[in-house]
């Protein structure tokens, strides 16, 4: 199967952004989220993206007037109902994706393939909530998509050869590089990343550093070009608490514990940039550290 016209379920950051790599590529995406005014914010981002590259001659002003004339607005998830591919892309919560594809599927084309950008669930979990576990698989892309070569590719244990090909090939022509995970909780990327960063969060915790000096120490000390808890802000606070609790619960292992600073950070509705406070606070014209 060749894949012409995509569906992105979630207009946010990840999903805008795979939205405009698709449409850079040349593919028809038709963006969907729970409201209008979601999707059109999510439209002015790809635009703000877009502008910059042209800015830095990495397009043109013609491809990135063909990129936002290739992305539709989808309102309603029936006007996903004849696209060749799906990629949900909604908020890292279970309960919702699952929802998402019980609505979904029976809207769909019996050929089409579903794909999460889950950053931790079990794919073979999600599949088993569809009508199609063959033609589903985990097709995680890193923050921000537009910037980041790698996708990791999660088949459960349901999905068929001809599913993994068809998305390898649809990723070849995005221009991402592919690593291959196996379906266990968190994959690649985030088993190693995310405890890490939880880790630098039990050394605030424990009074070892201040967010400066563990920042400082990471990007000077590990050449990490951000660091851990500047990364954690940039993720998104929930998030990290998810994967971690994602990989506490799926592992069975305390050296997953979630800090306790980061579900109280959660708890206080400090999740990073996306609400100006977190690690550090947003609000002025430079970050300032919360500890």
């Amino acid at each position: 199967m060749e894949i012409q016209k995509i569906g992105v379920i979630g207009a946010g950051q990840m999903g805008n952004g795979i939205a405009h790599v698709c449409a850079v590529a040349g593919f028809d995406v038709a963006l969907h989220d729970i409201t209008r005014e979601r999707i059109e914010a999510g439209l002015a981002s790809i635009n703000g993206n877009l502008a910059r590259l042209v800015a830095r001659k990495k397009i043109t002003e013609k491809q990135r007037e063909g990129a936002l004339a290739r992305i539709a607005v989808a309102e309603a998830l029936d006007a996903l109902s004849e696209v060749d591919l799906v990629i949900e892309s909604a908020t890292e919560e279970e309960a919702v994706k699952r929802q998402i594809f019980a609505e979904l599927c029976p809207l769909m084309r019996d050929d089409a393939i579903v794909t999460t950008n889950t950053s931790s669930i079990s794919i073979t979990r999600l599949a088993a909530a569809t009508d199609r576990p063959e033609r589903f698989m985990g097709l995680h892309f890193m923050n921000p998509v537009p910037a980041m070569e790698l996708v990791e590719l999660i088949r459960g244990i349901a999905t068929d050869d001809s599913t993994f090909a068809t998305i390898t090939a649809f990723v070849d022509k995005l221009g991402k590089t592919i690593a291959v995970s196996e379906d266990f909780p968190a994959f690649m990327v985030n088993r190693i990343l995310l405890p890490m960063i939880n880790e630098a969060v039990y050394t605030l915790y424990e009074g070892v550093g201040s967010v400066e000096s563990i920042d400082t120490a990471m990007r000077l000390g590990a050449h990490h070009p951000m660091g851990p808890l500047q990364l954690a802000d940039f993720i998104g606070l929930d998030t990290c608490l998810s994967i971690m609790q994602v990989l506490y619960e799926g592992l069975a292992d305390t050296k997953y514990r979630p800090c306790p600073l980061l579900v109280k950070y959660v708890e206080a509705g400090w999740l990073g940039r996306k609400t100006q406070r977190g690690f550090y606070d947003y609000r002025g014209d430079t970050p300032v550290p919360t500890r």
